[in-house]
């Protein structure tokens, strides 16, 4: 059997610490995950001429050295946790430590066929803007929460308080990011486009540009799966069983979902037509409005790619009985 000739390295990341493996060699490293110890992961890679690294997702302690790597000219493989689960029980490997992960890392990386584009560097410190928001809304929530609870006027009174803080925080951080965004042209212009749809605002237009850059370079298919609303098949021989929807990016979705209820209700034409047409045919409210979550992703989609804004659509003629 040939064996393959490319060298490729695997990373183990940890908060304080680094294990690096290679494949086909089988070498080893551990260094600290700190500036001084990516320099010397540089080096070591260099020395034995690799030039593409896998690395696990792991929960944010990966990005320093990530993003040093690409600046430093290797192509970085981003792996996401049940990528690397998948193959090592396709290997049928069942020991785990630091060494043998990162050695799986790096037989996984050299067994990927296409590899994707470094994504764009102005958008890692922009998703962290974000998510920032995203955690003051759900504060702002679990505070709302917390008040039904009550009755005493006085504890009411901090409650509100507290939520009046964080909404004009959260206001403020949304302009922040807005101006963010605004500073890069092509990033100013998608960002127009995508609120020029009905029922997008502009916090729905700002996770659509910082949290899905791929709008307007993949097929419809391709982009409703990528944020998880694409119906999967579940057939087997003659079972044919009921579609659903699974996967996807999570964040990019919920914003999506709080964008579709009120625009197919009533700020979208379009949108309001089909939902209209899925409850008249007996489909259920949650069903019909993924329906409509696909389809805004589809106009926006649509909308980037071809670099115009949205033509509103006429009123929806009223249903017939």
């Amino acid at each position: 059997m040939t064996k393959t000739s490319t060298k490729v390295g695997g990373i183990d990341t940890g908060k304080a610490s680094l294990e690096v493996g290679t494949y086909p060699a089988g070498d080893n490293l551990q260094v600290a995950n700190t500036g001084d110890g990516h320099k010397e992961l540089v080096a070591w890679l260099r020395a034995r001429r690799i030039k593409r690294v896998g690395i696990e997702a792991s929960g944010g302690y990966e990005r320093a050295v990530v993003a040093f790597l690409r600046r430093n000219g290797l192509e970085v493989v981003l792996l996401q946790p049940r990528q690397v689960r998948a193959f090592a029980i396709y290997k049928l490997r069942r020991a785990k430590n630091d060494r043998l992960d990162a050695a799986l890392i790096a037989e996984c990386t050299a067994n990927l066929g296409e590899v994707r584009e470094a994504p764009d560097s102005r958008l890692a410190p922009l998703a962290e803007h974000l998510l920032f928001i995203e955690q003051l809304e759900l504060d702002i929530a679990r505070l709302k929460t917390r008040r039904e609870r009550f009755t005493d006027k006085r504890i009411l009174k901090q409650i509100e308080h507290e939520i009046e803080v964080l909404k004009r925080c959260c206001r403020a951080e949304l302009a922040r990011l807005q101006a963010a965004v605004c500073k890069h042209d092509d990033l100013a212009c998608r960002l127009e486009l995508i609120e020029s749809i009905d029922g997008i605002g502009m916090r729905t237009a700002l996770t659509l540009v910082v949290l899905l850059p791929e709008l307007g370079r993949l097929s419809r298919e391709q982009i409703c799966a990528l944020i998880g609303v694409a119906p999967f098949d579940d057939d087997s021989g003659e079972r044919a069983g009921e579609r659903h929807i699974a996967g996807g990016r999570a964040r990019v979705r919920r914003a999506l979902f709080n964008a579709a209820l009120p625009a197919a209700q009533r700020w979208n034409n379009a949108l309001v037509a089909l939902y209209g047409r899925l409850i008249a045919r007996g489909k259920a409210h949650k069903t019909a409005l993924i329906a409509c979550v696909r389809k805004l992703v589809i106009f926006a989609n649509t909308i980037v790619g071809r670099g115009s804004p949205w033509i509103k659509d006429a009123p929806p003629r009223p249903a017939t009985a």
